[in-house]
């Protein structure tokens, strides 16, 4: 849904870009922890790909599908959550601390650089258009990114809890480097289809 409506007093010019999360893998189903590896989506996965892109087709956009990776989690790709803090121990630590600063061992990246890499590259393209007109883009991404996205957009918002496959939101980057959240976690293409619930919850644990 819109989190409001822009006064029609106020600028216009905005860069819009459409973030989506990635359909259900077989990962997901699994509870395994993805992270950087780009594992192939199960059949429910491609069902809710077929009905965003639909929904997608009807407004062309560019896509900049390569954009911005997930968070890389190191030693914790690949394990099955339930089983990660006996298998890899340190690396589960890392990845439940409260601080945003820790890397996880095995080439993991923190959440603060995952913050700076995302919103830098959203940021970057709506500077290269800035005081250009209205320009729209789209990208799929993967759970981590769009928290970052979130977080940027409303800093002193509640965090979120879960971010649904195949969600759409919708950031509108403005001159001044101001973000604002058109819409936020759309689902209403899946709607009707019995795929809504299938979907991979999107809380902490997913990739």
């Amino acid at each position: 849904m819109a989190e409001s409506s822009l006064n029609s007093s106020v600028d216009q010019t905005y860069t819009e870009i459409v973030v989506v999360r990635h359909g259900e893998t077989y990962w997901n189903a699994e509870r395994k922890i993805q992270g950087h590896i780009d594992v192939e989506l199960n059949d429910a996965g491609r069902q809710q790909a077929v009905r965003v892109a639909e929904r997608l087709s009807k407004e062309p956009r560019r896509l900049l599908r390569s954009l911005l990776l997930n968070v890389h989690l190191g030693d914790m790709q690949g394990l099955v959550y339930q089983e990660a803090s006996k298998i890899r121990p340190i690396a589960y630590k890392a990845f439940l601390s409260n601080r945003t600063d820790v890397d996880i061992p095995g080439g993991g990246e923190s959440l603060d650089k995952l913050y700076d890499r995302c919103t830098s590259a959203l940021q970057r393209i709506g500077d290269k258009h800035k005081g250009g007109g209205l320009f729209h883009y789209m990208v799929s991404t993967a759970l981590g990114v769009i928290r970052s996205l979130y977080e940027r957009a409303r800093p002193k918002a509640r965090k979120v809890d879960k971010i649904l496959t195949t969600s759409v939101s919708v950031f509108r980057l403005f001159d001044g480097d101001k973000w604002r959240i058109h819409v936020w976690g759309d689902m209403t293409h899946l709607d009707q289809t019995g795929f809504l619930k299938s979907g991979f919850g999107g809380d902490r644990t997913s990739g």
